[in-house]
């Protein structure tokens, strides 16, 4: 199968991806909203999508915001996540004109998702692809992801699955009864 038969996009669509998001943080961060009329982008990118965009400063990370669920056109979500990762990521102040220069924005496009039928957490631990998988653990009111990229962070499997558990609120290693795993894939740009 070929990559466009799996739905993935050319490296001159992602490019697109990023200079709409790059477009957005600036443009929200000088106080003017803005989102891309999708007909002036490529096909592939006005269909509905899911995906973050990550924002870094000096390496580190500034802000984070982004969807499971394709509901809108790709270049419109991309757009709209790029603002809030700017503004509204509840863990940072907003972004201030004055980061703008130093200010590293990436766009993650997600796969769709698909249920990662696993037992246990040693099993789940043992079943990832590291460096390539994307999880999404419910369990109750508890959720939580982390993307393929957090990979460059957490290498260690179990590392990554600890983590993502303390962000879902869960026990350390906990397998609570009807907890769901999902994982996905993404392509990045930035």
């Amino acid at each position: 199968m070929t990559d466009r038969a799996r739905g993935e996009l050319t490296p001159e669509e992602l490019d697109d991806l990023l200079r709409v998001a790059e477009e957005s943080v600036h443009r929200a961060v000088r106080g003017r909203r803005w989102l891309p009329e999708p007909q002036d982008h490529p096909e592939a990118v006005r269909r509905p999508g899911a995906t973050f965009v990550t924002l870094r400063r000096g390496g580190r990370l500034r802000g984070c915001i982004g969807t499971l669920e394709a509901t809108e056109p790709l270049v419109v979500a991309v757009a709209d996540r790029a603002r809030a990762a700017a503004l509204a990521d509840p863990r940072f102040l907003p972004v201030e004109p004055g980061e703008l220069d130093g200010l590293e924005v990436s766009v993650s496009v997600l796969s769709l998702m698909e249920p990662f039928p696993v037992r246990s957490w040693d099993e789940l631990r043992d079943a990832l692809r590291t460096g390539v998988d994307g999880l999404v653990v419910e369990a109750g009111y508890h959720r939580a992801t982390f993307l393929p990229s957090v990979w460059e962070d957490l290498p260690d499997p179990a590392a990554f699955l600890d983590a993502l558990w303390r962000k879902a609120g869960l026990a350390p290693r906990a397998w609570p009864a009807g907890i769901r795993i999902s994982r996905y894939t993404a392509q990045h740009a930035g």
